[in-house]
């Protein structure tokens, strides 16, 4: 199994503060997103493609993070890479506000705030969610996901308090057992 980073169009700093608050049981593949290129399913699958290699084997399952812009093309690279036989563990879509998420496979929405998370779902309501309480800015949430506190929010309307680096690094644990690599 692999982990796919896909960051939006931002400094590849933030990437990098991202990567280091939360724990991924896994090496990742970043995508290298640069100018416009992350709203580009087929550039993302590309990507996979030329770093995992043709999809359909169980090994090639793929876990996607992406974030912001980012959202846009891994969600698109995700459908293509299950149409083509590969397996598609779940997609983590951090502020995809506007996307439509919905797919045969686990997603997990994340927000900055709770009027995004709203109306977001609204495109598609997915597995566990997060939003941040108190708000707190759209690149706060990838640049410092360990200071981000907010609900966690479960398919049956319970919720509890963690943070959205808790949260990740929780359900990418429960992924990743006994699977990646």
């Amino acid at each position: 199994m692999k982990i796919i980073i896909c960051p939006g169009i931002h400094d590849r700093a933030l990437t990098e503060s991202f990567l280091q608050k939360i724990e991924i049981p896994a090496p990742a593949l970043i995508f290298p997103a640069s100018g416009y290129s992350p709203v580009s399913a087929v550039r993302v699958w590309q990507y996979l493609r030329d770093n995992i290699g043709e999809p359909g084997r169980e090994s090639d399952a793929i876990i996607s993070i992406c974030f912001s812009a980012g959202v846009v093309g891994a969600i698109g690279a995700a459908w293509q890479w299950q149409m083509w036989g590969g397996k598609v563990k779940a997609c983590f879509a951090l502020d995809g506000w506007g996307v439509p998420l919905l797919g045969n496979f686990p997603i997990h929405r994340l927000s900055h705030d709770y009027f995004t998370h709203w109306s977001s779902r609204l495109l598609g309501t997915g597995e566990d969610s997060f939003y941040a309480n108190p708000p707190v800015a759209h690149l706060e949430l990838w640049r410092e996901p360990d200071t981000v506190s907010g609900w966690w929010q479960l398919p049956d309307g319970n919720a509890r308090r963690t943070t959205a680096s808790e949260f990740l690094t929780t359900l990418l644990q429960r992924y990743c057992t006994n699977h990646c690599q």
